[in-house]
């Protein structure tokens, strides 16, 4: 087991419920995510399309996603590290994202209108901002980069060029990536049903980037479903 075992969020890390969580990883004997990348790839901005059926991937306005995240961070200059899952649920007027500790319980929830997202802690004040990415810095202690994973988990986004992208299936061993407009590096090293040509989606998703707020974080989604409206 290494000395990074799975923390609970940082706000709840000191509740009951992380102690319970944390217990169970440790019986578990789990492990932390390896060293983030700390050269930078190019950026591919084609609109490519995947497979080899020619079609465009379809972007979703409408769309449930389930999966498993690991993240790495600092606090007060010691390493940190979360691990558990989530759900994501949008549709075109809302985005509701809920984050599970290892054992299921619901340590957030990030619900994102039009105008304003709130979060939800268990036994905290309803946090609330116009900005997601800043409120979910202030609440969890890490940057959680909604705004941008909105596209990025469907493998679309825009080039810290400022060219909109779509991310395809390698053709060989080296992953898709890009640096986006708000800096994180992404790297697209999984894809699911790579024979189905426009239908093939991220599998792997795996952020980095340097924060003010939590030094060098580096993030690692795995999507175990999802399913288009």
């Amino acid at each position: 087991m290494t000395r990074t075992a799975w923390l609970m969020l940082a706000p709840i890390r000191r509740s009951g419920l992380a102690a319970l969580a944390l217990a169970a990883v440790v019986l578990s004997g789990c492990s932390t995510l390896p060293p983030s990348s700390t050269s930078t790839a190019a950026a591919n901005t084609s609109t490519a399309t995947t497979g080899g059926s020619g079609a465009a991937r379809q972007y979703h306005q409408t769309i449930d996603v389930s999966g498993r995240l690991s993240i790495r961070y600092q606090q007060d200059g010691k390493d940190q590290a979360m691990h558990g899952s989530f759900t994501w649920s949008q549709d075109q007027q809302e985005t509701i994202i809920t984050l599970l500790s290892p054992l299921g319980q619901t340590l957030a929830t990030i619900n994102i209108a039009a105008d304003q997202a709130t979060l939800k802690q268990s036994g905290q004040p309803v946090r609330s901002a116009s900005d997601v990415d800043a409120l979910t810095v202030q609440a969890l202690g890490w940057p959680l980069p909604i705004a941008g994973l909105r596209d990025w988990l469907q493998g679309f986004g825009q080039s810290a060029a400022g060219q909109r992208f779509t991310a395809t299936p390698p053709a060989a061993a080296d992953s898709f990536s890009v640096t986006t407009a708000d800096n994180w590096l992404i790297h697209y090293t999984n894809w699911q049903d790579l024979d189905s040509g426009a239908e093939s989606y991220p599998k792997r998703i795996d952020l980095a980037r340097n924060a003010t707020q939590a030094g060098d974080v580096a993030i690692r989604i795995v999507i175990d479903s999802r399913q288009p409206h």
